[in-house]
């Protein structure tokens, strides 16, 4: 006979939910979900803060390893870094929005299947290359980009990073998520292969590509539409 699960604890991710959706402080909607999940799951007060504290030391070091590539991706823009970006997407003319961002896909989605999910991100890949790199694909085909469409692309750079990554990852064997369903599935008595997991996302993967490299193939469509407009 298994043991019933308590799912009140769940509360917590409610809790994240609506704090972002209220576009409230990271750290108290962070702190609030905590509480929540600890009181519903029915742990004493003090143990919440001991582990909070626990967290806390563990993580204070975390600001500085953010800090100091976040110094260092300023500095090379300042010298320089986006406008050799856009001179040399500018110079490639097969290049487009769309084309760019599919290779950007590929080779995101592939690395994060071998694990090596630190190469990209927001910060240190699509803010200071890949966004510029696509605006100026864009605009070698239609000159200055209206407002609207700069935004677009802007998104799609981020979109595709977050696409790439998020089911790239889960074709990595020792991906945090894959260990911990093997774990839940293991208290529950049931035994799963976590290469047979892993594998089984490769279709999911797959299908993700296809669709965002469609969804930039129409990026492009846009595109081209709007230097259409201004002949």
């Amino acid at each position: 006979m298994h043991t019933a699960v308590n799912l009140w604890p769940l509360l917590g991710i409610a809790v994240v939910v609506a704090g972002f959706l209220l576009r409230a402080h990271p750290v108290l909607v962070t702190m609030a979900a905590c509480a929540v999940t600890g009181l519903a799951a029915s742990f004493p007060v003090t143990h919440i803060l001991e582990s909070l504290g626990t967290a806390f030391l563990k993580t204070r070091n975390l600001p500085l390893i953010l800090l100091l590539p976040l110094a260092a991706i300023g500095l090379l823009e300042r010298a320089g870094l986006k406008e050799h970006a856009e001179a040399s997407i500018a110079r490639i003319q097969s290049a487009t929005t769309g084309r760019l961002l599919t290779v950007y896909l590929f080779v995101r989605e592939l690395a994060a299947a071998f694990g090596l999910t630190s190469i990209g991100g927001h910060p240190n890949m699509v803010r200071p290359l890949i966004a510029p790199m696509a605006e100026a694909a864009a605009e070698s085909r239609v000159g200055s980009l209206p407002d609207a469409l700069r935004q677009r692309i802007r998104a799609m750079s981020a979109a595709t990073d977050n696409v790439g990554l998020f089911f790239g990852e889960d074709v990595f064997v020792a991906f945090g998520a894959i260990v911990l369903m093997q774990t839940i599935l293991r208290a529950e008595g049931l035994e799963v292969d976590p290469l047979h997991m892993a594998l089984w996302g490769i279709p999911t993967a797959l299908s993700a590509f296809v669709i965002h490299a469609w969804n930039l193939r129409r990026l492009d469509r846009r595109i081209f539409l709007q230097a259409g407009m201004r002949k």
